[in-house]
């Protein structure tokens, strides 16, 4: 691990506020002791408010805002097909912040880095194309806990309405689904966005209520 990525593990592990001896930082990261002494005396050299010694440990006393990170090769091309990925298949306002991001990363992005080609990788779908404009709804319906009327019509099946508690919005890879429980249907069920007809959010309201949670749906899954 360089030098630089093992500072930065070690400021995100003292942020808990525990104290944390040097030999077991040490032993978590692969390196001595003594190397951690000296990433220490380092950390405490620059600025940051770590208090401890050699023998008895470290604590970091207040917050920390983290210096701009250096990423690798692998990581700015997982992060340029992440934001494609988003802006071709997320609602119109995720699409609109992954276009400004994308513009903020390339602007910092070293010359050796900017590879022409990269955003080829990835394709929008015709599945999730007909899924993008439920997915912003969607994704208001599980922030608030509102409920959602949506009328679905799968392949040779008719069309039918829901009125649903949205619990978990997933991406395939080549389509989106979301886990509802369907209060029409007093049942789980698993939905394709690109199969719904059409969408409204509440205005009514859901709590949290034994049964019918995501949690209840995953342990429904796990039984034998």
């Amino acid at each position: 691990m360089r030098r630089n990525d093992r500072l930065f593990t070690l400021i995100q592990t003292l942020r808990d506020g525990q104290l944390h001896r040097a030999g077991d930082l040490g032993k978590a990261l692969g390196v001595s002791t003594r190397t951690i002494w000296r990433d220490m005396a380092a950390l405490q050299a620059s600025g940051l408010p770590v208090e401890g010694e050699r023998g008895v440990g470290y604590v970091l006393k207040g917050p920390v805002s983290l210096p701009p990170l250096a990423l690798t090769r692998e990581e700015f091309e997982a992060l340029r097909l992440g934001l494609s990925l988003v802006g071709s298949a997320a609602d119109p306002a995720l699409a609109k912040a992954a276009a400004s991001l994308r513009g903020k990363v390339g602007a910092v992005t070293p010359e050796g880095l900017q590879e022409p080609g990269t955003q080829s990788f990835v394709y929008a779908t015709p599945e999730a194309a007909r899924a993008a404009p439920h997915i912003g709804p969607i994704r208001r319906g599980l922030r608030d806990h509102l409920m959602l009327r949506f009328a679905y019509a799968a392949p040779d099946v008719s069309t039918f309405v829901h009125d649903a508690r949205p619990l978990q919005l997933d991406f395939w890879g080549r389509t989106w689904t979301l886990t509802a429980f369907s209060e029409t249907l007093q049942d789980f069920r698993v939905f394709r966005l690109d199969f719904i007809v059409s969408l409204s959010v509440g205005p009514a309201a859901f709590l949290p209520e034994d049964g019918k949670t995501i949690d209840d749906f995953l342990a429904v899954l796990t039984l034998p």
